[in-house]
């Protein structure tokens, strides 16, 4: 069993292609089949059901799938820390983020660390903070930005730091009734039809913890996970929102106003408790922040 057949199989799963797969994998395609072919008589088993419309992969591929994701993570994280042994990052590093991140400009950070070490490959992901969490105890992320209530802490399983402690504001309108007040209270927003992240994300919590503390009931038509839709919805006034005031500048067409007994947010930068790679070590300490 060769490297090389774990990178096609894992290709040609993720593409579900060959042809996509020998692209990705920079080979010809009757290469990569052969290549294929040769590991499922190894192995006596298929991996792959071919027609001439689909491939998908067999029990068997399902089953073999994972441990050969492990094999190449495992082998490039042995070239990485060969590597870091001569004084080299290189390797994979996976950042995750959700979407109000405010605290840390991610792009400009993964600019930065991209110049001072090119040999690293950079790539990055979107999503709740509960996922982004799971993801990072997996060890399918790396490290990642989160955002919290100001009650609750990131799992037990995953190291973090305290990145920024914010408050929300109202988002309304330009025209909204609300627009020209210098300040507003739960209890005046709760008659309002509400714009806001899916139920039981962080993003959403953050808000309904607030109203249920204050004993308030509130109406959320509209669920969305995307902040920059989130604005266009409220431009529209079809609803208000309210979104943490650090991160609220990023946005366009709408007014923000102080919210007097508005809900707290904690960001947090988080990272596995176990085998950071050197390229993670490498990030985490481009933001002054140690491992350990």
């Amino acid at each position: 069993m060769e490297l090389r057949q774990l990178r096609y199989v894992v290709a040609v799963a993720e593409t579900s292609s060959f042809t996509r797969a020998a692209e990705r994998c920079l080979v010809v395609q009757s290469a990569l089949s052969h290549q294929i072919a040769r590991l499922e008589r190894q192995l006596g088993a298929r991996l792959f059901d071919r027609t001439s419309r689909q491939v998908r992969l067999t029990a068997a591929g399902e089953a073999f799938l994972p441990a050969a994701r492990q094999c190449l993570d495992a082998a490039d994280r042995a070239a990485a820390e060969v590597a870091a042994a001569i004084g080299e990052v290189r390797g994979q590093l996976t950042v995750g983020v959700i979407p109000t991140v405010a605290a840390v400009d991610v792009p400009a950070v993964l600019r930065a660390f991209h110049e001072r070490y090119p040999h690293v490959r950079v790539g990055l992901r979107v999503g709740t903070s509960e996922l982004l969490m799971v993801q990072v105890k997996e060890g399918t992320i790396d490290v990642a930005f989160l955002g919290l209530p100001a009650t609750t802490r990131p799992n037990d399983n995953i190291r973090s730091r305290e990145l920024a402690h914010d408050r929300h504001v109202a988002v309304v309108a330009p025209g909204h009734a609300l627009a020209g007040k210098s300040d507003v209270d739960l209890r005046r927003l709760s008659s309002e039809v509400f714009v806001d992240f899916p139920a039981g994300t962080a993003g959403r919590d953050q808000s309904d913890l607030a109203f249920a503390a204050a004993g308030l009931q509130r109406e959320v038509a509209f669920e969305v996970t995307s902040p920059e839709f989130l604005a266009r919805l409220i431009h529209q006034g079809l609803g208000i929102a309210m979104l943490p005031s650090n991160y609220v500048p990023y946005l366009s067409g709408v007014v923000t106003i102080p919210v007097t007994d508005a809900p707290a947010r904690v960001e947090h930068l988080a990272w596995s408790r176990f085998g950071l790679t050197p390229a993670a070590t490498a990030f985490l300490a481009a933001l002054d922040v140690s491992p350990s």
